[in-house]
């Protein structure tokens, strides 16, 4: 088996036509894969994309995919397969955010939309492609889940966000878990939990104490690094770690006062605007 998991794989990559899903194509280019897949619902960018990225020689294709309906990942597979083939890697990258009290939060456009692309397309895609990564045991496998630091510790005007990075991270674990427990050593689920990174999605959010704001360079080298090493887990900066074992043994109200009084950690979304 060749222990390169990029050098001629096909890469799936959702949310792929700008900020951390085309840094991950172009990763995905330099390191040789054999074909490229950009799923995006802004046809446009993910075209436009795809032609700049092509000129390498790798075969990139953009796809117009709503991954918020079950049935478009459906298709777009099946898209995907007759053109290219069946994906070696998956990165589930696309995601959206609302930031506000949750009793603001309109039931369709922000609870169901966040829960539907942030958590349900992760899920529904990874279901669809799992069998053939499981039998095609010639070479290495990956799937890279994009959640969030919001799934490890709860903050006031991210509910939504928050329950459905939570959601992921424990559907992400556990898929790892079953896989190795079946003895499908070849494919590797990787998690990564950043705290806040400079995309716009979360323009005007503030990091907490010690906790600068990542930029998405740097965002999408540690999570590639992780998904190349099959690391179950990547969280950064370090003090998403530090959190969540202080959140862990610390009473719950003295945790409160720590992350509101000195980590600043509950106020973090005051002035957030997001992108427009």
């Amino acid at each position: 088996m060749t222990e390169n998991p990029i050098t001629d794989a096909l890469v799936l990559i959702t949310g792929a036509a700008r900020g951390m899903g085309e840094l991950y194509a172009r990763r995905a280019v330099a390191a040789r894969a054999r074909a490229v897949a950009l799923w995006d619902i802004d046809e446009d960018a993910a075209t436009a994309l795809a032609a700049d990225l092509s000129r390498s020689g790798v075969d990139v294709r953009a796809y117009r995919v709503d991954v918020s309906r079950h049935d478009e990942i459906v298709s777009g597979l099946q898209r995907v397969r007759a053109d290219v083939g069946a994906p070696d890697v998956v990165i589930n990258n696309a995601g959206i955010v609302r930031g506000k009290a949750f009793w603001d939060h309109d039931p369709e456009r922000d609870i169901e939309a966040t829960m539907r692309i942030n958590t349900l397309a992760a899920m529904w895609l990874t279901r669809e492609v799992l069998p053939d990564m499981i039998a095609d045991t010639t070479r290495p496998k990956r799937i890279l889940n994009i959640a969030s630091a919001a799934g490890t510790l709860a903050n006031p005007n991210m509910s939504v966000y928050a329950a459905s990075k939570w959601a992921m991270i424990g559907w992400s674990e556990s898929v790892r878990l079953e896989l190795a427990a079946h003895g499908h050593g070849h494919v590797k689920v990787t998690t990564f939990c950043p705290s806040y990174i400079s995309t716009g999605m979360f323009a005007g959010a503030r990091g907490p104490l010690l906790t600068p704001i990542m930029t998405p360079r740097h965002a999408t080298a540690v999570a590639w690094n992780g998904m190349l090493r099959g690391t179950p887990m990547v969280l950064r900066p370090w003090t998403v770690k530090l959190s969540m074992a202080l959140r862990g043994v610390l009473p719950t109200r003295a945790w409160d006062v720590l992350a509101r009084q000195v980590f600043k950690v509950y106020s973090s979304m005051d002035e957030f605007t997001g992108r427009s």
